[in-house]
């Protein structure tokens, strides 16, 4: 099994700030996994998912990132979501004005590299919609305009079912929602599972892990991984809270499973 993502000894920061949030993170994604990332607040989860899409604000100060054995940090934000990276942010932004349909198809053919033909592409979306249980009439609404929590993730694992990445990071996509939302992700994630798909789920509580088994659990504190292990680690993060990983650590030592 080959990796497809490889963080090293990786450091960064707001840009302009002294205080790095990063502080030398360490992570292996192999071709075909899902892992979780789990951390409290202010761990660093959310920043490491926009150092990897690209985000201008954020400055990368040591270590470095190889995708499919490429410098993932010298890629601009575009080209690296063109190769194949897919973000689902936390807080999904609107965009009045552009239908959902316009703005898959628009999408996909950044992706593709190449003007997709209409009638193709709707075939090719609506058995996206038909997997997905999502209705037509979904297609015509203006991007998140005035979407529910639930509806914007919706919109999202559309998206990512349509643009079908290599690599999906989910930040905190299970924030603030529903169980019924919920398990809408939890459904499109499992569909793409793949050989050729991986992705990185980041989250804070274990509940979004009861509908997508990953393969590997990661914990992430102050700006560092500090333990891995299996879809048990998430169980007992559940039981135990972040003081357990935050007592551990000030001991001097990675959390061990009970």
């Amino acid at each position: 099994m080959t990796n497809l993502l490889e963080i090293r000894g990786l450091k960064a920061r707001v840009e302009g700030a002294e205080e790095l949030i990063l502080d030398g993170v360490d992570l292996t994604l192999p071709r075909g996994q899902i892992h979780a990332l789990m951390g409290p607040n202010g761990s660093g989860k959310s920043t490491l998912a926009k150092v990897l899409a690209g985000h201008p604000e954020y400055e990368v100060t040591a270590g470095e990132v190889l995708y499919k054995g490429e410098n993932l940090l010298e890629m601009e934000a575009d080209e690296r979501a063109r190769r194949g990276i897919f973000l689902a942010f936390q807080y999904p932004m609107e965009i009045p004005g552009v239908s959902i349909s316009n703005f898959l198809r628009t999408a996909y053919n950044a992706r593709r590299g190449e003007q997709v033909p209409v009638p193709q592409f709707i075939k090719y979306l609506m058995s996206k919609l038909k997997m997905l249980h999502i209705d037509e009439s979904f297609l015509d609404r203006y991007v998140n305009e005035g979407f529910s929590g639930g509806e914007k993730k919706r919109n999202e694992i559309l998206q990512l079912a349509v643009l079908n990445p290599e690599l999906a990071i989910m930040d905190e996509t299970d924030s603030g929602l529903d169980i019924d939302a919920l398990k809408v992700v939890a459904q499109g994630v499992n569909e793409m599972r793949a050989p050729e798909f991986t992705a990185l789920i980041i989250t804070h509580y274990q509940r979004l892990l009861n509908y997508i088994q990953p393969d590997v659990v990661h914990v992430m504190f102050r700006g560092k991984i500090v333990n891995t292990g299996g879809p048990e680690l998430a169980v007992e993060l559940e039981a135990r809270g972040y003081t357990w990983v935050q007592q551990q650590v000030e001991a001097g030592g990675a959390p061990a499973s009970a």
